[in-house]
């Protein structure tokens, strides 16, 4: 691969010049004796979960990972496929176990603004996106919760929920952003209009860092249903809650998305830049009430050749071109992506209601999608 070539991956675009030596797992790969296991609602009842996850991994000689109560109801675990059956074998209230997933976005910037560090900030523009969304209004917002590798808390462009934020990593306890991604999805949805930077969609909404994403862009997928799970216990009705991130399908990730946006939360989904179908790809296969799938465009309306396609599952495209936004150590970015188009969404929503802006052409795999804007 040359320097002038580009690489997709899991939720945006990147150029080669700018990536870092191979990473030992990719987005997908199985993480070995890792186990998502899930119980039968119907004999686990929610107050019940910890104690009957401790006494199945226990019995097994194990111990539990996160645990899952207001979504799925199950834990994660570290064993070895036989002991899984084991444990299975003799605990009827396991629904399921499947293996634990990388969850992975490689590296994540393609240009990058005003560094961090004491130089001055750039005065605000509007990015196309927000424009072609009709974006930017003052209001009062409910909050966004974003589902990706942290938020820099310290922006000057961002209202973030100090308080609410947590991090489901293990042995890293910070929400703060170390990679970029989780900030750049959080400035187009809520962009402060400041004379600053840039404006976002629902400028000035509060975001919570649900970071499940390392300072190199992985995860696994037990950590991102715990993020699931924890805005599924958290979260309001009117809230939105953005995921631009995915891997192969997968029964556990996908259950809990559903889960947590019958409470009336609504989750936008990445489509996944693979240029295949997202019925392929975990959460954007996911689909249910308050549940949407979002492939990207550019400007002119022009279909993303990345973006992945499919209706059903997609719902809606949205601007993911290079868009401009928020970026970590105080920053901003230009990046390309559906992760970028699925925040575009998240905002529209805490705006109000979507219409129809039109349609896009291109979609290899059924009618042209909808232009969602406000």
């Amino acid at each position: 691969m040359t320097k002038t070539a580009s690489r997709i991956l899991a939720g945006l675009i990147v150029s080669s010049a700018m990536a870092s030596p191979a990473m030992a797992q990719s987005s997908g790969d199985i993480i070995p004796d890792s186990y998502i296991c899930v119980f039968n609602a119907k004999a686990v009842n929610k107050g019940a979960v910890v104690s009957e996850a401790k006494r199945a991994a226990n019995a097994a000689g194990r111990q539990v990972g996160h645990v899952y109560t207001s979504t799925i109801r199950g834990f994660s675990t570290h064993m070895n496929a036989k002991a899984v059956a084991q444990m299975q074998a003799r605990n009827p209230s396991i629904k399921y176990c499947e293996a634990d997933r990388v969850i992975a976005l490689g590296p994540v910037r393609i240009a990058k603004g005003k560094p961090g560090g004491g130089s001055s900030a750039p005065a605000q523009t509007t990015p196309w996106g927000i424009d072609r969304v009709n974006g930017g209004a003052a209001g009062s917002y409910a909050t966004a919760w974003v589902i990706d590798s942290g938020i820099d808390g310290s922006h000057p462009d961002l209202n973030v929920d100090a308080n609410r934020s947590a991090s489901f990593l293990p042995r890293d306890s910070s929400w703060d952003d170390q990679n970029g991604h989780g900030t750049h999805v959080a400035g187009t949805i809520a962009a402060l209009d400041n004379a600053i930077g840039v404006i976002g969609v629902a400028p000035g909404a509060p975001v919570v860092a649900v970071r499940v994403l390392d300072r190199r862009g992985s995860g696994s997928y037990s950590g991102v249903i715990a993020g699931v799970d924890y805005v599924g216990a958290n979260g309001k009705a009117g809230d939105v809650a953005n995921m631009s991130l995915g891997g192969p399908t997968d029964t556990a990730l996908n259950e809990a998305v559903i889960a947590a946006a019958s409470k009336g939360v609504r989750f936008t989904l990445a489509a996944g830049n693979e240029s295949d179908n997202a019925a392929n790809h975990s959460p954007a296969s996911a689909n249910g009430a308050n549940v949407y799938t979002v492939s990207a465009f550019a400007q002119g309306d022009t279909w993303a050749s990345f973006s992945n396609y499919g209706n059903p599952p997609i719902d809606y495209a949205e601007p993911g071109v290079s868009i401009t936004s928020t970026y970590k150590d105080e920053g901003y970015a230009t990046l390309s992506g559906t992760s970028m188009a699925a925040p575009h969404l998240a905002g529209i929503l805490l705006l109000g209601s979507v219409r129809s802006g039109g349609t896009v052409s291109g979609d290899p795999a059924g009618p042209a999608d909808t232009i969602g804007i406000h």
